[in-house]
């Protein structure tokens, strides 16, 4: 096997278990989906094509996050 084709290979291996977890995040709004996401790895254009969504919004999403977790650090 090719390195080129090694690499497109692992790409859909990735993009499957990305579906996996979204998939099994069904009760999760969408804002945690995106953030599991991003944990993992992912751009936010990549989570934003998942989610089926745009890339602001998942921006959008990750600033909150990052928000409520400074203001817990904070008290």
């Amino acid at each position: 096997m090719r390195v080129k084709d090694e690499s497109v290979l692992t790409d859909r291996i990735e993009r499957l278990l990305a579906l996996l977890v979204v998939q099994n995040m069904k009760g999760a709004t969408q804002a945690d989906k995106a953030l599991q996401l991003s944990l993992a790895g992912f751009t936010s254009v990549e989570i934003g094509n998942l989610l089926q969504t745009t890339q602001g919004v998942v921006g959008q999403y990750l600033y909150t996050a990052r928000k409520k977790k400074t203001k817990k650090k904070v008290r």
